[in-house]
């Protein structure tokens, strides 16, 4: 048989997509980082979701203790390390031949040849902080080779060690693909809730515009959900769910997601790899990051479904046509677990059982789709929305006794109120601001500056000031939907008379709680940037940090530094008239000096600690 060019181009591309796999990920390349040959267990592993971010590695259990060694995973040098309070702690990557980065965090100490190294790039910088790369060869180290201690340093909530594998661009890969036997895993992942969402104004779930979160049935063996759901248009599905190791009781995540029919395979999902620049995709990649969404989304910047179109995941049936989907779902090692998802598709109904009726019209948001749900009104049940200087009368969607649910697609206009006959309800969107666009929206209060890489999706932006002159407030949207990259806001409070050198904007939780987010004042207004919707306030902050000192002596300085409302931004101690490094450990609020030789400390000792406000305390001793 004579093969076309184009069948051959084909048959080039299969075999050099397979090969580059084969190359990519080659099992036994690297050792387990943690007694390797021994029984391990994972407190944590790839693809699972954390509040906020998306973990990229292996969390290794060291028994709640801290000093496990720990090994080069393979051959190859030290790219990168960092002594650092926050984040992945006391950190080392390591390169190797095969282009690889391996990655271990929050260890308590190096091995003396890396601290030697580190301790001096400290002291040449003047820095109790640094991340320092050195030279490829620099700092060779063997597989198996000792390179430090496990701990507890930066943002860990216990003793662990954080282990990555990423590729030659630095994209976080599964470790667990790689093959490690000291990880047992046998048990399937476990499903919690399915949801069934709308996907555009004119979708239903069960005759509504509603998401749907359906508890699975457990019956011989799989899972079901306990009836059939009815759908109108295209809807996607929603998974919240979890993966257990043998032997841990530790809710971890699981790379790979199949939708299936009677016909066979319709998508699938694989999340094997990650590129660190789009991490906080992941916020978008959830509902209100509990549920994983199983549909492509027009601005999500991921690729992992199979196929790859704009309609993957959108699921729609014609009227009285019933399907039931396998929902597969599979861990690194393999082990599965299907959901039976029966759907039937049906017509739009005007008619819809939605419950007893607010007491006053109520306006919800769902992305770009407005929704009010109002009582049923004698004066009529045609609604007119005011966008600009139109009128357009509309019809509820749907409609029972007692109420009455109007959709707007704000796509083609944002209304400023709506006459539902019984009353005129306020929408409270002050603009659309399109996803990967420089965007400016300013109003007499506030002015908020947006980049091509602030929003995850477009945003219906919802700005409320609330308070007084003397104690002012400002709501942007809500803390459920997310920011991908940081907005720059500047709000202008002409009112205001408070000191402000030492007043700073916060945010503050539904429980009262407040944050600081800082903030420079430019005359009558205070410019701060966040990724964080919400609501925002000012507070005073003109309290100085405290210094407790716990052990001075020649040997070394132990300090408990403390700030109960900006936080500590830095500190610095001079012993005799020269700099002294000081460790920090934010979780107990510990300083302690590390001297360059081990050198004993004499003369006088000076210790000044700054908060995030700009106080400054200091400690004054000799020793």
């Amino acid at each position: 048989m004579k093969l076309n060019k184009s069948t051959l181009f084909l048959i080039f591309l299969i075999l050099f997509s397979v090969s580059g796999i084969a190359q990519e990920v080659e099992k036994g390349y690297f050792i387990n980082p943690i007694k390797p040959g021994v029984r391990n267990y994972l407190a944590g592993n790839f693809a699972e979701l954390r509040p906020n971010h998306f973990h990229t590695g292996l969390d290794f259990k060291t028994g709640g203790q801290e000093g496990e060694p720990i090994l080069a995973a393979a051959d190859g040098w030290v790219y990168r390390i960092k002594v650092s309070s926050f984040g992945y702690g006391n950190v080392i990557y390591l390169k190797h031949p095969n282009g690889t980065i391996t990655l271990y965090g929050h260890l308590r100490n190096f091995n003396d040849k890396l601290t030697k190294f580190i301790r001096n790039k400290m002291y040449e910088a003047q820095a109790n902080e640094l991340e320092v790369y050195p030279e490829p060869g620099e700092l060779p180290v063997k597989k198996g080779e000792r390179i430090a201690d496990s701990g507890n340093t930066g943002g860990s909530g216990g003793p662990h060690l954080h282990f990555e594998i990423r590729d030659s661009l630095e994209r976080a890969m599964d470790p667990l693909l790689w093959g490690f036997s000291e990880i047992v895993d046998k048990t399937p992942p476990t499903p919690q809730k399915i949801a069934i969402v709308p996907l555009d104004i004119d979708s239903r779930v069960n005759g509504k515009f509603e998401r749907l979160e359906v508890t699975p049935v457990y019956s011989g063996g799989s899972y079901t959900l306990p009836s059939t759901v009815q759908i109108t248009g295209q809807v996607g599905l929603e998974i919240q769910s979890f993966d257990q190791l043998d032997g841990a009781s530790n809710r971890n995540g699981y790379p790979t997601f199949e939708v299936s029919d009677e016909t066979g395979l319709v998508y699938r999902m694989v999340v094997d790899k990650v590129d660190f620049n789009f991490t906080r995709q992941f916020l978008l990649h959830t509902y209100r990051n509990r549920f994983t969404k199983l549909y492509v989304q027009e601005d999500l910047k991921f690729d992992y479904f199979e196929p790859n179109s704009e309609n993957t995941g959108h699921l729609e049936l014609e009227p009285g046509v019933k399907k039931t989907y396998q929902l597969a779902l599979k861990d690194a090692y393999g082990n599965s677990r299907k959901i039976s998802i029966p759907l039937q598709g049906q017509d739009l109904e005007h008619n819809v059982n939605d419950g007893a009726a607010p007491s006053r019209a109520s306006v919800s948001y769902e992305g770009n789709i407005l929704k009010v749900k109002a009582p049923i009104s004698p004066n009529g049940g045609l609604a007119k929305f005011y966008v600009g200087a139109h009128t357009f009368e509309m019809l509820p969607a749907y409609q029972n006794s007692q109420s009455r649910t109007y959709l707007w697609d704000m796509n083609f206009g944002i209304p400023e109120e709506i006459d539902v006959c019984s009353e005129v309800v306020l929408v409270g969107v002050d603009a659309r601001i399109p996803a990967d666009t420089d965007q400016l929206f300013a109003d007499n209060h506030v002015k908020i500056k947006f980049t091509d890489r602030t929003l995850l999706e477009d945003l219906f932006l919802r700005i409320e000031q609330k308070g007084t002159a003397s104690a002012p407030r400002m709501v942007i949207n809500d803390p459920s939907d997310y920011l991908w990259n940081e907005m720059e806001i500047t709000w202008h409070l002409p009112d205001y008379k408070g000191d402000k050198e030492k007043v700073f904007v916060y945010q503050e939780a539904s429980n009262g709680r407040k944050s600081y987010v800082g903030g420079t004042w430019e005359g009558e207004s205070i410019r701060f940037k966040t990724r964080i919707f919400g609501t925002f306030v000012l507070a005073t902050d003109d309290v100085k940090p405290t210094i407790t000192p716990i052990r001075i002596n020649s040997s070394g300085l132990r300090f408990t530094i403390r700030d109960n409302s900006s936080g500590i931004d830095s500190f610095e101690a001079n012993v005799n008239g020269k700099w002294l490094l000081m460790r920090y450990e934010y979780k107990q609020a510990v300083i302690w000096s590390e001297t360059l030789n081990g050198e004993p400390l004499k003369g006088p000792v000076i210790l000044k600690v700054k908060d995030q406000a700009g106080n400054v305390a200091e400690w004054k001793g000799t020793l």
